[in-house]
């Protein structure tokens, strides 16, 4: 019998049976797919992005289809830290795959105190912080799009926290490379981009835009270029693992991030398509590998030929 490819990789100390994991904000805390796919076949699951107290989010309309994607301004609407420690965690704990909690804030001592109350928390695995809000104390300009104010959120984090830590970047920047290399020397564990892209539609009868926030983070294939390039330029700047996010909604989509340079992916818009989508995912890699002779998924990363 032919031996199954290895599908094991380890980002910033967390082992993961496989390199899938679930996007923070497409797969609510896990619970809402139970019945949709085997959970415990996940690499890893990542949290619906969490702050220090319950927000509501933004208002309705806040999701629009777009051609090849989605127009999302949610506004990071969730239950707050204290009841997804209370609530959510518990359902959580019963899974085999490390979770990992995706974090935000408003200011650098929002970030930290998140990451302390979670510091003891037992199950779980690593925090993911999410650097594309904005700092009220700086005029509202997003953490992320500020090398210097990236650097300062994750070393405080870091500070607060012995769990591995993940940064996702945003792409709404000039140079996705200094930011990446910014939190590298900041202590992150792992880097994953990309966040959405700024965006808007307009409904051409009412002049008005089709979000009641008027922009929204552009997501699904139309991005995939672009998160890739990125992706390809972080991997070659770093020496943490990255971790692809943008457009996956198949197994081929996975394996082009991989060879990008990518350690691990997320699937975020696709389970929005297709509720088995990580499933499938997972699936196509390692009869990817097995066709190609492969023995481990980390013998394909960063074998681009340019």
């Amino acid at each position: 019998m032919k031996k199954k490819p290895d599908l094991n990789v380890n980002i910033g100390g967390l082992d993961l049976q496989n390199p899938v994991m679930t996007a923070s904000g497409t797969f609510g805390y896990a619970d809402e797919f139970n019945e949709l796919v085997d959970l415990n076949r996940l690499g890893a699951i990542i949290v619906k992005g969490l702050s220090l107290e319950p927000s509501r989010g933004n208002r309705p309309p806040r999701i629009v289809e777009t051609p090849c994607g989605m127009l999302n301004a949610i506004g990071l609407e969730n239950v707050g830290i204290e009841a997804f420690i209370r609530d959510k965690l518990p359902f959580l704990k019963t899974l085999s795959p490390p979770v990992i909690v995706n974090i935000y804030g408003k200011s650098i001592n929002e970030y930290a105190e998140i990451a302390l109350r979670l510091e003891d928390v037992e199950g779980v695995s690593g925090i993911e912080i999410n650097i594309s809000c904005p700092n009220v104390q700086a005029g509202g300009i997003a953490f992320g799009v500020d090398p210097k104010a990236a650097k300062r959120v994750v070393r405080a984090v870091r500070k607060k926290t012995t769990k591995p830590l993940m940064v996702k970047l945003s792409p709404n920047v000039t140079d996705i490379t200094e930011i990446a290399a910014s939190v590298e020397s900041a202590g992150a564990d792992a880097i994953s981009l990309v966040n959405t892209f700024t965006g808007m539609v307009i409904n051409i009868e009412t002049r008005r835009p089709m979000l009641d926030n008027i922009t929204g983070g552009l997501s699904g294939p139309a991005i995939k270029p672009i998160a890739l390039r990125m992706v390809w330029q972080v991997a070659r700047k770093v020496n943490i693992p990255v971790i692809g996010i943008g457009g996956i909604m198949t197994a081929n989509d996975a394996i082009e991030f991989f060879i990008a340079g990518a350690m691990a992916v997320q699937i975020g818009t696709a389970n929005f398509v297709n509720p088995r989508a990580t499933m499938d995912v997972i699936d196509g890699i390692e009869t990817y590998l097995s066709e190609m002779g492969i023995p481990r998924v980390t013998d394909l990363v960063g074998t681009l030929n340019v």
